[in-house]
């Protein structure tokens, strides 16, 4: 009952929520650069110097063995000619569904500015030496709690977690340069890149990158 007392309304009262009503930079698709890395250096920096709220914020979809998708929010540790890097622990589901179907989606919005930007590729393992760097340079907590060993895993009971990071302190003081043999830090190689500007009456503009083996094929969108 009390769940559709919460649900109640609840069509109207989306309903009624304002969208878009961030400020749009100024953004000539024609004038785009010849590559999607660098646009994406471009709007990320506005981002940044915008204040938008973790602009590295980024929602990461794979795909399982059996076709169901699934998604969740990671953040972006750099952008190269390899790709869009970010790194993941390969126990947990993301790292499972990346190791049987190896293509990604990477999706970024920043409402403050009214733009998305969706990344599409197949993913690549970095190598160990940026995989080391990637983890040494996580905050001690998250290491710690990489060394647990237990993401996504099934929790019965709330003190096994003290008790798991209890002993993964113990191991980095033992070894404080150790990184995980599960720690995984993957690149997309993206196909297709698209950046998108909303405009209150729709008339969003929108540019995708294709890439055509020797470069890229820009095609502007309708809205």
């Amino acid at each position: 009952m009390a769940e559709q007392v919460v649900l109640e309304g609840l069509r109207q009262r989306l309903r009624g929520l304002g969208v878009l009503k961030g400020s749009a930079p100024e953004f000539d698709p024609d004038a785009a650069p010849a590559d999607p890395m660098t646009l994406f250096g471009e709007w990320i920096s506005t981002a940044i110097e915008a204040g938008v709220l973790e602009p590295h914020a980024m929602t990461l979809s794979t795909v399982d063995a059996q076709g169901r998708p699934s998604a969740r929010v990671l953040i972006l540790k750099d952008v190269d000619e390899a790709g869009w890097h970010f790194a993941v622990n390969a126990a947990s589901r993301k790292g499972r569904e990346l190791a049987s179907n190896p293509y990604a989606a990477l999706t970024f919005y920043w409402p403050e500015l009214v733009r998305q930007v969706r990344v599409t590729g197949r993913v690549t393992p970095d190598p160990a030496t940026v995989v080391a760097a990637d983890f040494l340079d996580r905050p001690l907590g998250s290491r710690e709690m990489a060394l647990t060993r237990r993401q996504s895993e099934p929790l019965t009971d709330p003190t096994e977690i003290e008790e798991a990071l209890d002993k993964a302190r113990l191991e980095l003081e033992a070894t404080p340069d150790l990184v995980p043999r599960e720690w995984v830090s993957y690149a997309v190689a993206p196909e297709d890149v698209e950046f998108w500007q909303g405009d209150p009456q729709r008339r969003h503009r929108r540019l995708r990158y294709e890439a055509d083996g020797a470069g890229w094929f820009r095609i502007r969108l309708w809205p």
